[in-house]
Formats: structure tokens, C-alpha cells, sequence
């Protein structure tokens, strides 16, 4: 439960170009930055000099989009290594991935469902314990949207948490992706959020996305956060805690002062919650 709404720490994606400036420039009031390693890792110049002196004033988190971790094609020790160093340098609070794939003989640029089979799990966890090594610490896996699951044997939920379990890992609980896959798959949101693992949940994206029809809906990541997913956040909030939280843009990204908004709206959201956590019971 919630102990201290005002201890929510609210974060946003970094990007290049006008929001990096207003960042920089406006100073706004923000808890973290977290940026893909992959778009980072190799920049020199008056960018890195940027970069870095943004995170003099915001903790830093890493979220990355090329690790593949339930990909086919043998998991790229080369890139870990250069993202160890990475991390070492730059002290991240945490990094986390995608539990999907985006390779197979060549990049995807797109983050495929792993099928929900047994198969796969044993594969994805052995290539978890693998990475962890390399990188000297605990991976924190986000569950994804997705749109089909071809010859399933369990559901979403126990392929997820057997996973959590078997790898000793983490969860970046994407909340817009619990609400478009309840939709798109019929289930109830709160009783899936309900099921997981509280000790496991260390880090919360919130987003944007389009609805195409009542029962379906893509995950874009390219407009405001709905009404529904704000009333997830809020149970998340009452289930798991004050975790720290990303407003995630990444298309359509609007001016600092509208992202302003909806970083101030999340903070609304954790204090109704860490208030509806201490209404006396009748």
C-alpha cells in the first residue's frame, strides 16, 4: 500500500531535438529521466555533453528496445557488454527491456509476442539468467501488448509469471498494456493485476492509444493517457505501492508544458489512491 503519495516518483522519456532543449531550459519538475540505451550509448559531441549534464539534476533510468530477450538468434553478448559499460558509467537506477523479441537473422524493428508456450519460457528464462550475468544485475521485463497468441498453453498471465518466478527477475508493469490486452483479449484488468506478484513490480509505464473499435484497440504510445487507464492506475496504486512511474510519449509528442499536465495528473492519481488506502473501513 501506498505509505507517502508525495514520495511518486514521476518520470519522462528523453528524446533528441525540442524536448531535450525544454528539459534542459524549463528545469521542470521531474523525479527521473529515462531514455533507450541504444540511442545514447554512442554519441559524442555537444549531445553527450547535454545529456550529461541533464543528469547531473535528473536520476537516469534505461530502457531498452534491442536486447530480444525471446528472440531466436543467439542473444547478443557484444551488445550487452557494451551496455555493462554503459551502465557502469552512468549509474542508472534500474534497466529494463521488453519481455518480447525484435531479431531473428536480421532486426525486426518491432516487438513480436513470444508464443505462451512452455518451450518458450525455458528459452526466455535461460537467456534471462544468461544476461543477468553478463550485466551483473537483475533485469526488470515489461509485459507487452499483443494481438495474437498462436498456439498457447497457459495464458498471458501464468506464461508472465512463471517467468518472473523461474528467472528471478523483475516486472515494469505497463498499465496501458494490461488495459489494451484486456480489451483485445477479453479479460478483466483488475483481476490480472490482482494476480501478480507484488515483490516483483519495481518500475510502471503509463501511455497513450488508439482505439479503432470497442473491442479492439493499438498500443501507440502517440496520444493522452484514457480515461480507463487512469482508473487502472489509480487500483495499481492501492495494489502495489508508490512505484515509480514513466509517462511514455513516443509519437506526437506534444510541448513540455501539456506532458507537464499529465505528470501532475499521475500525482493526482497516487494521492486519491494513497487516500482511498486510508479511509477508515466501515
Amino acid at each position: 500500500m501506498i505509505t507517502d503519495a508525495k514520495h511518486v516518483l514521476v518520470g519522462v522519456g528523453l528524446r533528441r531535438g525540442s524536448l531535450m532543449q525544454q528539459i534542459e531550459t524549463d528545469h521542470p519538475d521531474l523525479d527521473f529521466l529515462e531514455v533507450a540505451p541504444e540511442n545514447w550509448m554512442r554519441l559524442g559531441g555537444a549531445v553527450k555533453r547535454q545529456f550529461e549534464s541533464l543528469l547531473e539534476r535528473y536520476p537516469l533510468y534505461l530502457h531498452g528496445l534491442s536486447l530480444s530477450i525471446g528472440g531466436p538468434a543467439p542473444l547478443d553478448v557484444d551488445f550487452l557488454k557494451s551496455l555493462r559499460a554503459f551502465i557502469d558509467r552512468y549509474q542508472p537506477v534500474l534497466y529494463s527491456e521488453h519481455l518480447s523479441f525484435c531479431t531473428d537473422n536480421a532486426h525486426l524493428y518491432d516487438l513480436m509476442p513470444i508464443p505462451f508456450t512452455r518451450v518458450a519460457m525455458r528459452h526466455v528464462v535461460e537467456r534471462i539468467h544468461r544476461a543477468q550475468d553478463i550485466l551483473g544485475q537483475r533485469l526488470t521485463l515489461e509485459n507487452v501488448s499483443y494481438y495474437t497468441a498462436p498456439d498457447a498453453e497457459m495464458n498471458e498471465l501464468e506464461f508472465l509469471t512463471e517467468i518472473l518466478q523461474q528467472a528471478d527477475c523483475d516486472l515494469l508493469l505497463d498499465v496501458n498494456n494490461v488495459y489494451v490486452n484486456s480489451v483485445n483479449h477479453r479479460y478483466d484488468p483488475v483481476a490480472f493485476l490482482d494476480a501478480l506478484p507484488v515483490e516483483r513490480v519495481r518500475y510502471l509505464h503509463v501511455a497513450g492509444h488508439l482505439q479503432l473499435s470497442p473491442d479492439l484497440i493499438v498500443d501507440t504510445h502517440g496520444a493522452a493517457v484514457a480515461d480507463p487507464v487512469w482508473d487502472l492506475l489509480a487500483h495499481t496504486y492501492t495494489r502495489f505501492g508508490a512505484v515509480p512511474t514513466l509517462l511514455e510519449r513516443d509519437f506526437d509528442i506534444p510541448p513540455l508544458a501539456d506532458l507537464m499536465q499529465e505528470v501532475a495528473q499521475i500525482r493526482r492519481v497516487a494521492a486519491g489512491a494513497h487516500n482511498k488506502v486510508l479511509e477508515p473501513v466501515a
